[in-house]
């Protein structure tokens, strides 16, 4: 599947898509099975129901697979038919996160990027019935899925508008009580990229499904170059355990060794996949630190 954002009201507003754009993407897309999920992943202001109401039709009409939304309250609109998928936005951490969406109507969740393999695994036994989505590659927040203020405080663009100002990549310096300066000018709330690819295998047992790359505000050779990568590395597994397929048709043609050390990165990590590690920031810099020598 392809996510991508709606004219308005994704997590990432200087990433929204025309419609035209989208119906013709959804044309191309379907001719190999492959589904189009819609982002409307921000939190909703009473007077933009209406409005977001009637986009969703048009998403409809034109053959979106499903919508990825964060705010509940457009549950309560006439909707169409159409599959929702509960967005890492929603902070979905806990087992009882996942059965309220499951009850709302929901068919998959993506789950907080904070989750151990273990939290998981008993999400997955506790509702069977839900399609379990995980990221497994890109940027990481300081804070939990979906539950940072700090942007909003600093500067009055909020995350959950689609307008993150990424306050947690700023220089910072470090104070103790007594008002010392411990550390001076370092990127104290910067956190490394996520990579789970060496981790495919031990998430499908889990039961997770749905693998999730961050591709939204890339530029297209670092979407080639991490797709390739995650495509060659799932197809590998697939050829040792045919109990797992994978739901698109046609076939992939690599002319090129994908290497996501190549692509933009602040240094990778596993997060909180076995438990909280302390090798998760990048002090430094926020920036890539390019492939390393």
């Amino acid at each position: 599947a392809v996510y991508i954002g709606a004219p308005k009201f994704g997590a990432r507003a200087a990433a929204g898509n025309s419609l035209e754009d989208i119906t013709a993407l959804i044309a191309y897309a379907h001719l190999y099975h492959v589904r189009v999920y819609i982002t409307l992943n921000t939190l909703i202001n009473d007077n933009e129901l209406n409005e977001v109401e009637e986009m969703i039709w048009k998403l409809y009409r034109v053959k979106a697979d499903a919508l990825i939304i964060q705010d509940p309250g457009i549950t309560r609109l006439n909707l169409p038919p159409i599959p929702l998928h509960a967005s890492t936005q929603a902070d979905n951490r806990t087992v009882g996160k996942v059965i309220f969406w499951a009850q709302a109507g929901f068919c998959q969740v993506v789950l907080a990027r904070e989750l151990s393999l273990t939290e998981m695994e008993e999400i997955h036994k506790a509702c069977p019935s839900v399609t379990l989505e995980v990221f497994v590659h890109g940027a990481l927040c300081t804070s939990y899925s979906g539950q940072c203020y700090a942007g909003q405080a600093y500067s009055g663009r909020s995350a959950n508008r689609g307008e993150c100002p990424q306050f947690c990549r700023l220089p910072f310096h470090l104070i103790d009580a007594e008002g010392k300066t411990m550390i001076e000018n370092k990127h104290l709330l910067s956190l490394k990229d996520l990579n789970l690819s060496d981790e495919l295998e031990k998430l499908l047992n889990a039961g997770i499904s749905s693998f999730k790359i961050e591709g939204r505000l890339k530029d297209i050779s670092y979407v080639k170059n991490i797709t390739a990568f995650y495509r060659q590395k799932l197809d590998a597994i697939f050829m040792r355990h045919p109990e797992y397929h994978r739901s698109s048709s046609g076939a992939c043609k690599f002319f090129f060794t994908p290497q996501p050390d190549k692509s933009f990165n602040r240094g990778f990590t596993t997060y909180f996949l076995y438990k909280r590690s302390k090798d998760i920031y990048s002090f430094d810099t926020p920036k890539s630190l390019g492939e390393k020598m």
